[in-house]
């Protein structure tokens, strides 16, 4: 369903940079809707690191399966999945990537998990502000671990991020954050993590749930780990 404006709010949809007279920017919001229809991904913190599990959501037949990715290795210990536009998060990545590669260089050492997510952020948010531009339509989970401990962090178009024990994006999100905070529990193993993911897009996705759709990594001290998923 289209969402038909207030007539107040007509034509402050025009430019990222104009406030409407609700205090709201208008692009912004669209940008995130754009990432609540992307197909849902999730991240759960278990006791020795993170697990990533994201829905591929092939909807061609003829597309090969091993061609889509949702989820890539930012470093060593880091992680990432998202949901919404995949030329946005393909373009975000590739600079997460150099932004790891010039600390390393500078520092002699990786950067922190959250200092990488800051560094996505602080670039979402300046494409809120700048005439000519738009917000990147995309939402990250980063996923590390570093000397501060195991993290799981959210971006979004707007450039905030925070940081979740268990979080999901995409369509069907607020659904699958329901059952993640019933059923969640700190310190749970590995095995633990994968059967809630399971259970949540079994819940969401019904009869189309297939293994086939899916891809898992899990973030650990040993580095990124890429899950085999099977009945």
């Amino acid at each position: 369903m289209v969402e038909i404006l207030p007539q107040q709010a007509m034509g402050y949809d025009r430019a990222i940079t104009i406030w409407s007279p609700e205090g709201r920017l208008l692009q912004v919001e669209y940008a995130k809707r754009t990432v609540s229809h992307g197909a849902l991904t999730l991240g759960i913190v278990y006791k020795d690191g993170v697990l990533l599990f994201a829905d591929r959501r092939m909807g061609e037949k003829l597309m090969v399966p091993g061609s889509l990715h949702k989820i890539f290795q930012i470093d060593d210990k880091i992680a990432a999945t998202f949901s919404g536009f995949t030329s946005d998060a393909r373009i975000l990545i590739k600079k997460s990537r150099l932004f790891v590669q010039q600390h390393k260089l500078t520092y002699g050492e990786s950067p922190l998990t959250e200092e990488v997510v800051k560094y996505l952020s602080d670039m979402e948010q300046a494409y809120t502000q700048y005439g000519g531009i738009r917000p990147f339509g995309v939402a990250f989970l980063f996923a590390g671990i570093d000397k501060k401990g195991i993290s799981l962090f959210e971006t979004d178009p707007s450039g905030t991020y925070l940081q979740y024990f268990a979080r999901a994006l995409g369509i069907g999100a607020a659904e699958a954050n329901k059952l993640l905070e019933k059923k969640y529990k700190e310190n749970m193993k590995l095995e633990e993590a994968k059967k809630l993911a399971i259970e949540v897009f079994k819940e969401l996705l019904g009869k189309e749930f297939s293994f086939d759709r899916f891809e898992a990594v899990a973030v650990t001290n040993s580095g990124v780990e890429k899950l085999t998923l099977k009945e």
